[in-house]
C-alpha cells in the first residue's frame, strides 16, 4: 500500500493544500502512517494531535489518527484548540513523543494542513519531503494503536496565566485591553485567559467559525485589525491584540490605533527582556527593520539577523541559546521563562508583563519608536525555476559593491538611504521585496535599486501577489 501526495502540499514549514483539490482525507492518513513509522524508528510511540476550527478539520483528524494507530504509534487526542495548545501538549507530557496540528492557519476558509513537532524540534524541510518519499514508497511500519481523549485546556490556560510571573496583578487592575480572535481556533482558550487576566478585557469572535464571516484571520494585514482599532477607540483601550487562525501569530494596536507590527512588537519584549537578562540574543527575520536591531543593540543585547519561517528561527534559537526571537508575520518566540515556541496568547500576557515591569504604556512604547518609512511585504509571481536563480544573479552583481551586502536569506542591501531586501518564498512561486528608509526620497531611491536589479535578471515588480 502506498500514496502519492499533491507535489504542491509538501511545502518548507508544514503540509498545506486546498480540500478536496490537493488535500483530503487520504493524505492525512498517509501524513499518519509516515510520521508514527518515524517516530518508532526513532524510539518514540505517543502523538498529541490537534485541530482547528475549519470545517474540515475533524474528518481530517479522524484519517490522520487512523494512519497514526496503523503505524503502530499511540495518539492523545486533545480536541479542538490553536496550534500552541498543541505545542503545549508536545512539550508538557512527559509521555508524548510528537505532535501534529490540523490547521490552515491564516489561508483562505477552503485551505487546511498539517503543523508537526518531532521528539522536541521542529518538523519541517527534509522531514516533509521524507514523509512524501516514505508515502510514495509505502514504507510504513503496520502495527496496532490505542487512542485516548485528554483535555488539556485548563492547564494550558493555567500555564499562559504563570507567564504573569512575580508582577503584583492588583497592579493592573485598570488596564483596559481588547482582543480579536478572528473566529480562529483560540476562540475558548481566549475566554478562559481573558477570565484570569487582571483588568478589563473586551472580546471580539471567540466563537470558532472555519468560514471567518467577519473578516479573515490574519493580524499582518492592516484591514483585518479595523474592528480592533474600532473597539479600542469606542472602549478608550489601553491597546488590542490580534490573532491569527491557529493562534501562533499576534498582531496589535496600541491605545492611539496605530498598529504594532512583529518587529516593533519584539523591540518592546527585547528591552523588557534585556533588563532581566543582559548581553542576551535576540534573533529576528531579514525582513525586520533596522530599528530593532539597533534597539537591541542599544539595551546591550546581541541582535542576530536570520532566515525566515518558524521552524528556522526556533533552530537558530536551539543553536544559540537565544531567549526571545521573532518575524515580521507576528511569529514571537520566548524560551526565557516559557517553551521557545510561538504562543499568540501567551505573547498577549508578555505584552502586558512587559508594559508593567517597564513602568511605560504600550502607546507610549509605541510613540517611543524611530518613525520609519517602509514598505509592506510585496510579493510578485516568478517562474519556479528563476526564483531562486534571479537572487544568486543580484548577490553577484553587488559582490564588490560599496554597499553592504547581507546574504542570510536572499539578498539585504544596506545603504546610507536604508535598506531594502529580495528573497524567494520557500513555499510559493515568488519573490518578497521591502525596504525601509528615514524619508520618502530615500525610499524611492531604494525602490529603483530593486526594479534595477529585477530588470538585470529579465524580471519586473508587476503586481504584488497575496500569501
Amino acid at each position: 500500500m502506498n500514496h502519492n501526495f499533491d507535489p504542491t502540499v509538501l511545502r518548507e514549514y508544514d503540509i498545506r493544500g486546498i480540500i478536496g483539490e490537493t488535500l483530503g482525507p487520504d493524505d492525512a492518513r498517509a501524513i499518519g502512517r509516515s510520521f508514527a513509522t518515524l517516530l518508532k524508528r526513532a524510539g518514540g510511540s505517543k502523538v498529541a494531535v490537534c485541530y482547528d476550527g475549519r470545517v474540515s478539520s475533524p474528518i481530517l483528524e479522524s484519517a490522520l489518527v487512523e494512519g497514526l494507530n496503523g503505524s503502530g504509534c499511540d495518539v492523545v487526542r486533545v480536541g479542538m484548540g490553536p496550534t500552541p495548545m498543541l505545542y503545549y501538549a508536545a512539550a508538557s507530557a512527559n509521555d508524548v513523543d510528537g505532535g501534529i496540528q490540523i490547521t490552515g492557519s491564516h489561508n483562505p476558509a477552503n485551505y487546511n494542513g498539517f503543523k508537526m513537532v518531532f521528539q522536541g524540534r521542529p518538523f519541517f524541510g527534509e522531514d516533509i519531503l521524507t514523509i512524501g518519499r516514505m508515502a510514495e514508497a509505502g514504507d510504513w511500519i503496520d502495527g496496532v494503536g490505542g487512542v485516548e481523549d485528554r483535555d488539556i485546556l485548563d492547564e494550558y490556560i493555567d500555564r499562559l496565566v504563570a507567564g504573569f510571573g512575580d508582577i503584583d496583578q492588583s497592579a493592573l487592575a485598570g488596564l483596559k485591553v481588547g482582543w480579536d480572535n478572528g473566529n480562529g481556533a483560540a476562540g475558548p482558550a481566549l475566554e478562559k485567559l481573558a477570565a484570569r487576566l487582571p483588568g478589563e478585557h473586551h472580546l471580539l469572535y471567540t466563537d470558532v467559525d472555519g468560514n471567518f464571516p467577519n473578516h479573515h484571520p490574519d493580524p499582518t494585514v492592516e484591514a483585518n485589525l479595523e474592528d480592533l482599532r474600532a473597539l479600542v477607540a469606542e472602549k478608550n483601550l489601553d491597546f488590542g491584540v490580534a490573532f491569527d487562525g491557529d493562534g501562533d501569530r499576534i498582531g496589535a494596536i496600541d491605545g492611539e490605533g496605530r498598529v504594532i507590527w512583529g518587529d516593533q512588537l519584539l523591540m518592546i519584549y527585547a528591552e523588557e527582556l534585556l533588563q532581566r537578562m543582559p548581553g542576551s540574543t535576540i534573533i529576528a527575520d531579514v525582513k525586520a527593520s533596522r530599528a530593532l536591531f539597533d534597539h537591541v543593540s542599544a539595551h546591550g543585547g546581541k541582535p542576530v539577523m536570520w532566515k525566515t519561517g518558524h521552524s528556522l528561527i526556533k533552530s537558530k534559537m536551539k543553536e544559540t541559546g537565544s531567549p526571545l526571537a521573532g518575524e515580521m508575520s507576528g511569529h514571537v518566540f520566548f524560551a526565557d521563562e516559557y517553551y521557545g515556541y510561538d504562543d499568540a496568547l501567551y505573547a498577549g500576557v508578555r505584552l502586558i508583563t512587559a508594559a508593567a515591569r517597564l513602568g511605560k504604556s504600550v502607546t507610549e512604547l509605541r510613540g517611543a519608536m524611530p518613525n520609519m518609512i517602509n514598505t509592506p511585504e510585496m510579493r510578485f509571481q516568478v517562474d519556479e525555476s528563476r526564483k531562486f536563480a534571479a537572487i544568486d544573479e543580484v548577490k553577484e552583481r553587488l559582490a564588490n559593491s560599496p554597499a553592504q551586502v547581507d546574504g542570510t536569506d536572499g539578498v539585504r542591501v544596506t545603504t546610507d538611504d536604508g535598506w531594502w531586501l529580495l528573497r524567494a518564498s520557500n513555499t510559493q512561486d515568488v519573490l518578497v521585496a521591502r525596504a525601509e528608509s528615514e524619508s520618502e526620497a530615500g525610499l524611492e531611491r531604494l525602490m529603483a535599486q530593486i526594479d534595477e536589479q529585477l530588470a538585470l535578471s529579465g524580471l519586473e515588480r508587476g503586481e504584488s501577489v497575496g500569501h
